[in-house]
């Protein structure tokens, strides 16, 4: 970061004097032919230090130099070989010189576009831009759409998979129930078998219930109901 920043000052201040001498005023703080040698130097000793892997050793904690030097290594692998600076152009706008240079490359040729502020004395930002063909483009553009549409469609697949899953889980539901026996019903039964023994047994009912009612005191046998009547085993009486 410190070569770059004498160099750019060496060169400012070289410019900036023979550019005293002339007699026609520039439009800002530098003429075209000086941002040329300015960008030039900029990218030849940015394109020094990324080959040389010394990034944050050269730019430290600096976001936009660090930005700018990671876009450009991120750029070689399109441009391959830097080649060097074949223009440059210069634009003024308020507080700020934007520098364009135009970089050659064994493989793909690529802007450079550096913005300073107007005293060039900061960086603004770096960004470089590769220049592709037209069916380099298409051809980007096509991968882009066939993965976009081909991760739509697996996420559509696996949708209906599991709405598929949950028709199936109905199904064994509904057979797992028709498959489970039916609740036992013997309460009942025996519910309707002590009605029919009491039905068929109505006199030997009214004879115990007064036997009961008279065993009791009582003047009516309102206060009890005989439910059922069972047989008991005569063993059982006589070893009594």
């Amino acid at each position: 970061m410190k070569k770059i920043w004498a160099i750019l000052a060496m060169i400012t201040c070289m410019f900036c004097l023979a550019a005293c001498g002339e007699e026609e005023a520039q439009s800002g703080p530098v003429s075209p032919e000086m941002a040329k040698q300015i960008g030039t130097t900029i990218v030849d000793q940015m394109n020094t230090i990324v080959v040389q892997d010394a990034i944050q050793q050269s730019v430290g904690d600096d976001a936009v130099l660090v930005n700018g030097f990671e876009g450009w290594k991120s750029a070689l692998k399109d441009i391959g070989t830097y080649n060097g600076v074949s223009d440059a152009s210069v634009a003024f706008k308020e507080g700020e010189v934007i520098i364009s240079v135009e970089v050659l490359g064994s493989s793909h040729n690529a802007e450079v576009e550096i913005i300073l502020d107007d005293k060039l004395a900061s960086y603004i930002g770096i960004t470089t831009n590769v220049h592709y063909s037209t069916g380099e483009i298409l051809a980007k553009a096509g991968m882009n759409t066939l993965i976009g549409m081909g991760t739509v469609f697996v996420v559509l697949i696996l949708i209906s998979l599991i709405i598929s899953c949950f028709t199936l889980i109905s199904k064994l539901e509904t057979k797992q129930k028709k498959a489970e026996p039916a609740p036992a019903q013997a309460p009942v039964v025996q519910q309707i078998a002590a009605k029919e023994e009491l039905s068929d047994d109505t006199e030997l009912v009214a004879v115990i219930a007064a036997a009961i009612a008279a065993y009791e005191g009582a003047a009516s046998t309102d206060g009890f109901v005989v439910r059922s009547i069972r047989k008991l085993n005569k063993s059982k009486w006589q070893n009594a």
